[in-house]
């Protein structure tokens, strides 16, 4: 809205400068920057607090009588509601005005017609006040600083007293662990840390919601021998490795990486690629078996990946493929299924085909509350679909960008893009380039924080690092681990990070991104 993006021809001022895009003020450097400053503004707490009072002028006692003239609140007579009534007049002319509209003092008289004419004008020109809700004040909003010490606060103005780590857990396997999925939500009947590994096991490792409780009204020491991760004892025990593994081929020349892989929300069920015969198939979590076949791609499928989901555990899940296609699929959480009809999950139909790369598909993201699908070829831009198949746009790297492997999207409507050899882009849902860097590491994970705010990396370096995403200014480098980073997730409360590592074992680190709010930084 404050850039005149289509070119259009908005007059001269009369000081003959043309009118084009929206002058910004000097602390906004680009009309994205001007967005995000004002609505971490209006978002902020220090607005929170003085709420109330805003909802008393606008909406409450303040609106009207002596507290409105005390507050300096007071409009011109036809913007209050019920002051008059234009459906009551039908003939401007004909029509005898009520001598209480139009007398205001011994000496001002309008004609009929020329006094609706003006009632219009000043309701079409100056607007009307709001209904009055309220007769009371009403109550200020509970402040986050005062609830820093309830862990689902939202704001949690604290010092990070904990260690970065929390625990490493390594398991007997050896093989690199490529995909992590932390499912830790307290309501699910197996809250879990879901691991595959590159040889294709897994492991459903149980969490344990004790992390969150530190510092908290009522933690006791009793609790703080617990760790957040419990190793899945078929696992540990090498008692029940066959229900964990994966037996079916794969294609020979498929790298095994986190794409290949998705879990379902409730951690009951895993999604594969990479099989010779071009389908993904689904395994169930509880006995290692294979429940549905899914076909579709003419060619091998490369990558899979999943919305988030609805209430009933139902998403998007889209895979793309060495044909240069993509198919977004539907997961059914109630029938545990891709389709929507467990009679025909033999044939479940895609619901879109997304076309329009010239390469085989390596990455994609997909967003259900942005209803868009932003993938990445072998070589070439990425692309933006919505979820009804339509090609938006595509992202256009900078210089030397042609090579995607990364994607990861808010539902803000930011992108972020990593391609080969350390380089990164950050792109606007419009196409747009905000920011780009460059880092000496073979990235192989990425993740945005759930507000979009804060971007996590980690790579061969074995360095997982903290980047503001707007711009990509570094907050915090963790300690280096003895191995690569294949695989990233994020506990449901936002305060453990948990990695997969090229030695066979997974990481947790104590992460909690106010304390890079700006907030934070800066108390009132």
């Amino acid at each position: 809205m404050f850039v005149n993006s289509n070119g259009y021809n908005l007059g001269v001022r009369d000081d003959e400068v043309v009118v084009n895009d929206v002058d910004l003020p000097p602390w906004a450097k680009k009309p994205e920057d001007f967005v995000r400053i004002n609505r971490m503004a209006l978002e902020s707490e220090f607005v929170s607090c003085q709420l109330h009072q805003w909802i008393d002028l606008i909406f409450g006692y303040k609106q009207r009588g002596p507290e409105a003239v005390r507050a300096l609140n007071v409009f011109h007579y036809l913007t209050y509601e019920g002051s008059v009534n234009l459906d009551s007049i039908t003939d401007p002319v004909l029509r005898e005005i009520p001598e209480a509209y139009f007398i205001r003092d011994p000496h001002t008289f309008l004609l009929t017609k020329d006094f609706i004419k003006a009632m219009e004008a000043q309701i079409q020109n100056f607007g009307q006040t709001p209904s009055q809700l309220l007769i009371e004040p009403h109550p200020p909003r509970s402040s986050a600083m005062h609830l820093c010490f309830l862990p689902q606060s939202p704001l949690m103005f604290k010092d990070q007293m904990q260690q970065d780590v929390i625990m490493v857990l390594k398991f007997p396997s050896n093989s690199p662990v490529t995909h992590v999925a932390a499912n830790t939500l307290p309501h699910l009947t197996i809250p879990a840390v879901v691991t595959v590994t590159c040889s294709r096991l897994f492991a459903v490792n149980r969490w344990h919601n004790t992390v969150g409780l530190r510092g908290a009204p009522g933690y006791s020491l009793d609790q703080a021998h617990h760790l957040p991760i419990e190793m899945d004892p078929l696992i540990a025990n090498n008692s029940g490795v066959n229900k964990r593994q994966i037996t079916d081929l794969v294609d020979q020349s498929i790298q095994i990486n986190a794409h290949c892989f998705v879990v379902t929300a409730d951690n009951r069920y895993i999604l594969i690629c990479g099989f010779w015969d071009k389908s993904f198939r689904v395994y169930s979590t509880e006995t290692g078996k294979l429940t549905q076949i899914v076909f579709g791609h003419w060619d091998v499928v490369t990558c899979l990946a999943r919305s988030e989901s609805y209430i009933g555990g139902d998403c998007y899940i889209v895979s793309g493929s060495r044909d240069a296609t993509l198919l977004l699929w539907y997961w059914s959480g109630r029938h545990h299924i891709i389709g929507d009809n467990p009679n025909s999950s033999d044939y479940p139909a895609p619901r879109a085909v997304l076309t329009g790369h010239d390469h085989e598909v390596v990455c994609v993201s997909v967003c259900a509350e942005l209803g868009l699908v932003i993938s990445g070829a072998k070589e070439g831009p990425c692309l933006v679909h919505t979820i009804t198949g339509d090609l938006l746009r595509a992202l256009e790297g900078p210089e030397n960008c042609l090579f995607p492997r990364l994607i990861s999207v808010s539902s803000e409507g930011h992108c972020i893009i990593y391609y080969e050899r350390g380089r990164f882009s950050n792109f606007s849902i419009n196409g747009k380039l905000l920011a780009q860097m460059e880092i000496n590491d073979s990235t192989r994970a990425i993740l945005l924080s759930s507000d979009g705010q804060n971007l996590v990396t980690g790579g061969d370096n074995g360095v997982v690092e903290v980047w503001q995403a707007c711009d990509f200014k570094q907050l915090y480098i963790y300690p280096g681990c003895d191995a690569g980073i294949r695989a990233m997730d994020l506990s449901h409360d936002q305060r453990t990070l948990i990695t997969g590592m090229a030695s066979g074992s997974i990481v947790a680190f104590n992460i909690d991104f106010n304390r890079w709010h700006y907030e934070h930084q800066n108390r009132y």
